[in-house]
């Protein structure tokens, strides 16, 4: 994918700012000067999938991360952002982004944020040694003391904090 022009980046730049202040009218705002040609570079759809989050909208969220997963393949983001929105989305569940993301393992197997989710989302189905195993591998492909920081506050891996805190 090309590049974003000077403009169009200084209007990505901008609704990033607008939705780190929670403003997100104005981070809209922004998104719509960029070129209509370039509203699904994948930079554009990160932003746009950050805006979804902040105003949890599940639905359009789930259709960005769809495009971004079209047209960045390469990215673990489009993965990611599709199970998180499958598990909000109405009638969305933990299985359903469980479903989603697992395949993305074998596609990004030093991607720590989907052993990691995979082990949130296998908690919270109650299946608490594949919890476990996922939940290791996050920890040796990733920055181990951040992703137990991490853990240790995350109430979906409640269940395993004890076992978390011995890591």
């Amino acid at each position: 994918m090309n590049k974003l022009e000077h403009a169009q980046f200084h209007s990505l730049s901008a609704a990033i700012g607008w939705i780190e202040l929670g403003n997100t009218a104005e981070a809209r705002a922004e998104l719509a000067h960029i070129d209509p040609a370039q509203q699904d570079h994948p930079d554009v759809l990160e932003v746009r999938w950050f805006l979804c989050v902040e105003e949890k909208k599940w639905n359009e969220g789930l259709e960005v991360a769809r495009l971004l997963l079209k047209e960045a393949p390469e990215r673990s983001s489009g993965w990611l952002h599709q199970a998180y929105a499958l598990r909000r989305i109405k009638n969305g569940t933990v299985k359903k982004a469980w479903d989603a993301l697992l395949p993305a393992f074998d596609k990004f197997p030093k991607e720590s944020t989907i052993s990691y989710n995979l082990s949130c989302y296998a908690c919270q189905m109650q299946q608490l040694d594949a919890a476990r195993t996922w939940f290791q591998r996050a920890i040796v492909i990733g920055e181990h003391d951040a992703i137990k920081k991490m853990a240790l506050n995350d109430p979906d891996l409640e269940p395993l904090w004890e076992e978390i805190r011995r890591f």
